[in-house]
């Protein structure tokens, strides 16, 4: 007795349909199939009636060939490593092509910089009987434009026995520091007129604080650190918020006038700890809220809270030991101490003349730079012996 058995297509069986012989052995034997992996032509149905003809049917359902593929022969499919199935081509990328309105972008700001670069207050002099002031703007710095400004009205409101001198370090921006030299000047004014001679350390204060309000009404970013002197006959009022300093050479001898407000002061970290604030070191420098590093100044909105405006303020006779006055942001502090400051600067200040004494604030600016300073920095120097008090 013989039955025909149909088996489907498999990845491990040849598609050929092979008799199995229920005879005695005796019958003759039939080559042996080569086992393939590869995915073989699907196999003709089983005969009518045979058991496993469902199966014969499905395996046609499932695999049904293409009318371009053509049978394998069984050599051939028992070399195939896997199934059958359409090449895939790997796709070459796109080209990366740039849009014009990128090479647009990339010469406005191009153009921008050279805008920057080419800005008349990145080099500023400025010189009269008694004073010289020269600022330049920092090199290789993040920011490209110049912060610093710097004010010097002889006569202030009017009063020519009144003079104001001030130095204003902008961070985050000129905005502040621009606004404070434009308008503090104005608002000193004001508050001196109402006191009149009066309490002057309180009108330079609400000088300070009014400069502080109005620019905080703009809605603009950034802040400012501000040092100032108002010189009247035989006084001296000097007051500072951040980091700018004034020095005055008495005799040959330095004397801060000013500390600076650095969150790393005790006395400022303990206020601010009071206020519900905090301060930490962020790789080296004390900060508040972990971002300003000074403590008081014009502005910083979103630090209001505890980078107050009011300012340190200290008044002094000016006798004939005082020879002059040296206000700076720290772009030039950082670099040269006090006393090196009036050595460098009281050779040339001793004359009273004033190609030297701008001379003087062209020495230390380049001393700082020298030495590594990529900040602006701004120097005035104030002669005093116009407002002795004998």
């Amino acid at each position: 007795m013989s039955c025909t058995v149909a088996i489907p297509s498999s990845p491990v069986f040849s598609p050929s349909r092979r008799s199995l012989s229920c005879k005695a052995a005796s019958a003759s034997p039939e080559p042996a199939v080569a086992v393939s992996a590869a995915s073989p032509a699907p196999a003709p149905a089983a005969a009518a009636g045979s058991p496993l003809r469902p199966f014969a049917l499905r395996a046609l359902l499932r695999e049904e060939p293409s009318p371009s593929s053509s049978p394998q022969p069984a050599s051939t499919a028992a070399v195939a490593s896997g199934p059958a199935g359409p090449v895939l081509k790997r796709r070459r990328p796109a080209p990366l092509v740039v849009p014009a309105a990128g090479a647009a972008a990339a010469a406005a700001a191009a153009a921008a910089v050279a805008a920057v670069e080419a800005d008349p207050r990145n080099e500023v002099e400025e010189e009269g009987e008694e004073f010289a002031a020269y600022c330049r703007r920092g090199k290789g710095r993040r920011r490209v434009e110049m912060e610093d400004r710097h004010v010097a009205k002889v006569a202030l409101g009017g009063d020519p026995q009144v003079a104001l001198f001030g130095v204003f370090d902008g961070h985050g921006g000129k905005n502040a520091a621009e606004f404070a030299a434009e308008n503090m000047p104005k608002f000193m004014a004001e508050e001196l007129k109402k006191v009149n001679g009066g309490e002057i350390e309180g009108a330079v204060k609400r000088g300070y604080l009014k400069t502080d309000e109005e620019f905080l009404k703009r809605d603009e970013s950034g802040g400012a650190c501000c040092v100032t002197a108002v010189l009247q006959k035989g006084g001296l009022i000097v007051s500072n918020a951040g980091d700018c300093r004034a020095v005055l050479s008495r005799a040959g001898k330095a004397e801060a006038l000013t500390s600076d407000h650095r969150a790393s002061r005790e006395d400022e970290k303990e206020r601010i700890e009071n206020l519900g604030g905090f301060v930490v070191n962020y790789r080296g420098t004390w900060r508040v809220q972990g971002s300003l590093a000074v403590s008081r100044g014009i502005g910083d909105a979103h630090l209001k809270q505890w980078i107050v405006a009011d300012p340190d303020t200290r008044t002094l006779l000016v006798d004939q030991q005082c020879e002059f006055l040296i206000l700076a942001s720290d772009g030039l502090w950082d670099k040269i101490d006090n006393q090196e400051a009036v050595d460098l600067a009281r050779p040339l200040c001793t004359n009273n003349d004033k190609a030297s004494r701008m001379a003087a604030c062209r020495i230390l600016t380049e001393a700082s730079i020298s030495r590594g300073s990529t900040d602006d920095i701004s120097v005035v120097i104030i002669q005093l012996q116009k407002f002795t008090s004998s």
